[in-house]
């Protein structure tokens, strides 16, 4: 049961501007969204915060760090939006998108670029640092704005894994659950 009801309209002009702008035009606003519109502060640096536009990396790999930083934190709510509304337009299989929940970044279904992303996420969610190994292999796989891009992007989408988790946001319609384990 979620610990705060969402705003529902009619909102204030700020948050009514802000949750205009995160949302394609005639979509309703997310469950999280209108939840974080109760501190019309923390929604607008969220907003401004937002990681989802053209970056240094490739939006496969960004998708990838988002699902397993948000599967590693237990955010099914976070992980379902970003299964239904990105990973699967972006061409991740299932398998691999059940993967960012399930296998271990050892798994030989992952390639090397793939391995690397996912251990830094295990890693950072491990011991909130990377160790030397991995970083060479993230020099080997990727230039120095992406490696600074993924390293922020997985912080990001630890504190949006807290927010909606500590919020206990109620699951949105049609986004994708967790898989059963193996």
């Amino acid at each position: 049961m979620e610990r705060m009801k969402p705003l529902s309209p009619p909102y204030d002009a700020n948050v009514a501007d802000n949750l205009a702008a995160m949302m394609p035009p005639g979509v309703e606003p997310l469950l999280l969204f209108r939840t974080l519109a109760h501190n019309p502060r923390i929604l607008g640096k969220i907003r401004a915060g937002n990681l989802l536009d053209r970056g240094s990396i490739e939006k496969v790999d960004r998708e990838l760090a988002i699902l397993r930083t948000c599967a590693r934190c237990g955010s099914e709510y976070e992980w379902g939006v970003h299964v239904a509304v990105f990973a699967r337009r972006y061409g991740i299989p299932d398998e691999k998108i059940s993967g960012t929940a399930q296998w271990d970044w050892q798994d030989s279904r992952w390639s090397q670029r793939e391995r690397a992303i996912l251990r830094l996420v295990d890693e950072l969610n491990d011991t909130a640092s990377v160790g030397d190994e991995l970083w060479g292999e993230l020099e080997s796989s990727f230039s120095s704005d992406q490696i600074v891009e993924l390293l922020v992007l997985v912080g990001f989408y630890h504190t949006i894994s807290f927010v909606t988790n500590g919020l206990r946001v109620q699951l949105e319609a049609g986004a994708a659950r967790f898989p059963e384990a193996e």
